[in-house]
């Protein structure tokens, strides 16, 4: 199968990249599969309005709890959660 093919047909490396760009600036290969993915696939488009949707109300969820004084999480827990995801997006 060509590169070309690979980038429109493969979901599950879309919907990784989806949500690693939400956490970090894609580099440039990785920016210009996932356009080429979303241009030919709708169901990824729609994974990704709403996986953006989601990150959005839990960010406004999070930030009133923190101004609340309702939570608080330590900055080791953040980076070795940061880390592992970051792990989990890198895999592929």
């Amino acid at each position: 199968m060509s590169y070309l093919k690979k980038a429109i047909y493969n979901c599950k490396q879309a919907t990784l990249l989806i949500e690693k760009k939400q956490l970090t600036q894609l580099n440039f290969r990785e920016t210009i599969e996932l356009q080429i993915h979303l241009t030919g696939c709708g169901m990824c488009r729609l994974y990704s309005k709403q996986s953006q949707v989601i990150n959005t109300m839990v960010q406004q969820l999070f930030q009133a709890s923190v101004q609340a004084g309702n939570i608080s999480l330590d900055d080791d827990f953040k980076k070795e959660l940061q880390d592992r995801i970051e792990e989990e997006l890198n895999k592929n």
